[in-house]
This record gives C-alpha cells, sequence and structure tokens, in this order.
C-alpha cells in the first residue's frame, strides 16, 4: 500500500469541499430529511427548511440529500422525496455556509447532461457548497420505469462520469453512448471554482482501482470498526501521489442521557453523545474524514438533539 502520509491537505474544488473534508479530521454532517419516521411512513418535511438553517448554525459542515426517484415500498426509503435538485436550489437561498450534498445521484437513471447542468446551478446559487456523490443504483424496479437497463448500469456510470466532467470545460469535445459533444456548443452554467467534486459511492459497479482514480473521494456505508479501518486503509493504498477523502453515514438515535451505553440499530446506535462521541474520534483515528448522521430512528425531539449534539459533540471536532 502506498504511503500518503506526506500530504499536507486534500485537493481544493470549492467551498463545501474545503470545509468538510480536512486531512486527518473528522467533520459532521446531518441527512435529509431532519425528522424521524418508520419503515411504512413518509418524512413529513415539518419544519425542514427552519431545520437546515439550525444545523448550519449550530455548526455542522454538511446537509445530504439522496436521489430516490420512486417509491419502492420493498426497500423501505423514499429519502427527502423531493427532487434534490430542486430542494438544494431552495436550501441555497436560505442557507449561506453549510455544504450541499448528494450522496448519492443515480447515474444510470439520469442524463449527464442534465446532472451537469443541476449539480453547476446549484454550485452557482450556493456561491460554492456542491457536493456531488454519484452512484450505480440499487433498486432494480426503478430501471424499466426508465427504460434503463439495469444489468449495464456500471457502463452507463462510468460513461457518465466523464461525460460530467467534459462539461466543466468550455466548448468541450465528448463522444459516448449517451451523446456527442462537437464542440460548437457550450453548457452552462459552469461550477464557480470550475469543477464539481465527484465522490463515489460504493463500488458502482467498477473495479476499486478505477474508483480511487476517478473519485474525488469515496462514500461507504458504516462497518465494524476494525473492518472500516481496513477498507479504509485500502481505499487510500490505491491511490496515487493524492490522498482523497472518506465519507460514512450513521444512523443515531441519540439519547437524553449522554451517559447512556450504546445498543446496535441499523446502520448505527442508538446511545448517549458519550459513546457517539467516542465513537466518531475512533472512526476520525482510522481515517474517516466525515460522518453523515440520519436521525431517522431517532426518538427525541429533533431540535433538542441538533443542540445536544452540536453542545457534547461538535466542540471535540472543531
Amino acid at each position: 500500500m502506498r504511503d500518503n502520509s506526506h500530504m499536507k491537505s486534500f485537493p481544493q474544488f470549492n467551498r463545501a469541499y474545503a470545509g468538510a473534508f480536512q486531512l486527518g479530521r473528522l467533520t459532521v454532517g446531518l441527512v435529509s430529511p431532519l425528522e424521524a419516521y418508520l419503515n411504512e411512513e413518509f418524512p413529513t418535511l415539518e419544519r425542514h427548511l427552519e431545520r437546515a438553517k439550525m444545523a448550519e448554525e449550530l455548526g455542522f459542515t454538511a446537509l445530504w440529500l439522496r436521489d430516490v426517484p420512486f417509491h419502492v415500498p420493498s426497500f423501505g426509503d423514499v429519502g427527502q422525496m423531493l427532487d434534490p435538485f430542486v430542494y438544494l436550489g431552495t436550501l441555497a437561498a436560505v442557507t449561506n455556509s453549510i455544504g450541499l450534498g448528494i450522496a448519492s445521484v443515480i447515474l444510470p437513471l439520469r442524463h449527464p447532461a442534465h446532472v451537469a447542468k443541476g449539480a453547476a446551478s446549484v454550485d452557482q446559487l450556493s456561491n460554492g457548497r456542491m457536493l456531488l456523490g454519484v452512484a450505480s443504483g440499487d433498486r432494480p424496479e426503478e430501471y424499466p420505469a426508465l427504460a434503463a437497463d439495469y444489468d449495464s448500469r456500471g457502463t452507463r456510470f462510468r460513461e457518465s462520469v466523464n461525460y460530467i466532467r467534459a462539461t466543466f470545460d468550455r466548448f468541450p469535445k465528448f463522444e459516448g453512448a449517451q451523446g456527442r459533444l462537437n464542440g460548437h456548443m457550450d453548457l452552462l452554467p459552469k461550477p464557480i471554482s470550475g469543477r464539481i467534486p465527484m465522490l463515489i459511492t460504493g463500488g458502482a459497479q467498477q473495479s476499486p482501482e478505477w474508483g480511487a482514480e476517478n473519485g474525488d473521494g469515496w462514500i461507504t456505508y458504516p462497518r465494524s470498526l476494525k473492518v472500516q479501518e481496513r477498507t479504509v486503509a485500502e481505499y487510500r493504498g490505491r491511490l496515487k501521489n493524492v490522498s482523497k477523502p472518506v465519507v460514512q453515514s450513521l444512523y443515531v438515535d441519540v439519547m437524553a442521557k449522554s451517559t447512556m451505553p450504546a445498543r446496535p440499530i441499523a446502520l448505527g446506535y442508538a446511545a448517549g453523545t458519550d459513546f457517539l462521541c467516542k465513537h466518531l474520534k475512533e472512526l476520525e483515528a482510522i481515517g474517516v474524514n466525515h460522518v453523515a448522521l440520519n436521525l431517522r430512528y431517532n426518538n427525541a425531539n429533533i431540535e433538542q438533539t441538533l443542540e445536544g449534539i452540536a453542545k457534547d459533540i461538535l466542540p471535540e471536532f472543531a
């Protein structure tokens, strides 16, 4: 494995990337919607804009949306329901500094020109706060609805990444299965800094080497600490003379008493802030750079929970 310890910082792309990802440090974000709901329920989006502004004021570094085109009951989650690019445009108007991300756009189900234009539009509206997670998709039921082939999603994903990157240039030239850019027309607007950072979620039907080389970071799911340490080290070992951030999600049910011990829940923990802070410190020590907390299973009042995390946890990662 390569030793990237000589790296001083991550590459600089835009405000959100610089704020959320710091070499050797962990920052804390949130997954929208900022509310609790059960598998058989839909989020109400109650006070969603007020809570987004509150998250920014409390010091969370990023707010992440998801791309869930259809309600697939067997999947059990509809995310924030609103189209992510439309919603990010609204969030850009009511916030000033928090990073705005999608984790992640299902590239095989969208034309890359539309993704590129939507992401650059959000980046312009937010003054450089767009983070673009990209994925190949894991809900086979959605593909027939969009006349898309599930088995070839890996090829379409790879071509979409290349197409989107091509649009960052002026009057780009690009040719692939999803279209030809002939150099005689341009896609506007452009990202403020010239490029939107793209973080690859999971394996995206690609080789680990391709993901490490072509992503501007990696989004993954929670694992046991020992397994996650090995997984992060393997990812970083594939990088060539550059370091890139690692992001993971974590479902939490934050107990009112800070000293409450941890109890496992799906992809996370029900626990007091003492344990959660300790666990985040352990993730920081193994090289995770950002954790996006998901409050879907949280039983306490959301505003009080955000304030509790901000009081007991965020100062440890400032």
